[in-house]
């Protein structure tokens, strides 16, 4: 996995397309139904689609779910680029949210049994498991998180 992987848009192959959806759980449908069908039009492979649904996924709902918007600001702001890039399909996605680094958390330790396992925080697992970029930077007052799927064939 490549952290260091720039993100402030030079990744792409070409302008990237863009949806400003609501940060609500249905702002998180859309973004996946979006990403489906941007993976429709261009014939992404399944595998890439795949990786970068369930990513975007976890890290969307994390973000609607924990993520407050600012004093003063009446709701959190979220934008969403999705593009090729050189080794397959990038998600940016951008909020306006106190600063968080999901990069930067350690994952609980993997139980032994299932009876022992806990429910939550296996979603950063996931993500590393499943993307070739994933990388986060705090630029001015947005989280900025770059999620790379590579181009499986």
């Amino acid at each position: 996995m490549n952290a260091t992987a720039p993100n402030d848009g030079s990744v792409y192959l070409a302008p990237p397309d863009v949806l400003v959806p609501e940060p609500s759980v249905q702002g998180v449908a859309q973004a996946l139904a979006w990403l489906e069908a941007l993976a429709e039009r261009d014939g992404w492979p399944a595998r890439t689609l795949f990786a970068l649904t369930l990513c975007a996924d976890e890290a969307l709902t994390n973000v609607v779910s924990y993520a407050q918007a600012p004093p003063g600001q009446p709701q959190l702001g979220l934008r969403l680029e999705c593009g090729r890039t050189p080794y397959g399909v990038a998600l940016r996605m951008e909020d306006d949210s106190a600063a968080f680094d999901p990069t930067a958390q350690e994952p609980p330790e993997l139980a032994l049994s299932l009876d022992d396992a806990r429910v939550g925080g296996h979603g950063l697992r996931l993500m590393r498991h499943y993307l070739h970029t994933l990388h986060y930077q705090r630029q001015g007052d947005r989280n900025v998180l770059l999620l790379g799927a590579a181009w499986a064939a």
